[in-house]
């Protein structure tokens, strides 16, 4: 064998050592990873169950536009990520708003995110977990849509601002909801193996 050749077979067996060696470093434990993001979820669970309520979005100079809110949330993936679904009903029964996010947390960054389909729209949002509920915002150019909740003795309260720099936030949404019950959604219902 030429020393070019040994070199070159040295060289290979070195890089494939390497790349085992980052690929090992890089994978943490799955077990300790699910256990990091359940116990980051535990300080949503005050959200789970079914609630509904009165909501009400401003339109502009015609008023208020009310609807009935209702929301389900619960615990996926052995509690590591929260589920919530939202549906907003018009008076006559119809579905004028309907809405899934999906809650997570990377322990690696130590921050919650979430996953919104919405009207046609998808997004990726931070949401900050509060003592007594969870914020999050949307950025829309110059303006920031700021939601607040609030959940406390089985009401939720959420508001949402417009929020432009150095001017006053501009209160566009409210809802009140009061908890009516608990829900095995969304992890009822799995699939068997037989």
């Amino acid at each position: 064998m030429t020393k070019f050749r040994w070199v070159l077979l040295l060289s290979l067996i070195l890089m494939g050592l390497m790349v085992r060696e980052s690929s090992a470093q890089r994978r943490p434990d799955p077990a300790k990873l699910i256990a990091a993001q359940r116990e980051a979820m535990s300080r949503l669970a005050i959200m789970d169950g079914v609630w509904r309520g009165a909501a009400s979005i401003s339109m502009g100079p015609d008023g208020k536009h009310e609807i009935t809110q209702t929301e389900r949330v619960g615990s996926f993936l052995d509690g590591s990520l929260r589920v919530v679904e939202g549906r907003g009903y018009e008076a006559d029964g119809t579905v004028s708003f309907n809405a899934l996010g999906i809650i997570s947390y990377d322990p690696e960054s130590k921050t919650y995110s979430m996953h919104s389909y919405a009207q046609g729209n998808v997004g990726d949002f931070e949401l900050t977990p509060l003592d007594d509920g969870y914020s999050w915002e949307i950025p829309a150019g110059p303006m920031t849509m700021k939601y607040t909740a609030t959940i406390k003795d089985g009401t939720w309260i959420e508001t949402g601002d417009r929020v432009m720099p150095g001017k006053e936030p501009v209160r566009f949404f409210e809802m009140k909801l009061e908890r009516v019950g608990d829900t095995d959604w969304p992890s009822a219902g799995a699939v068997k193996p037989q």
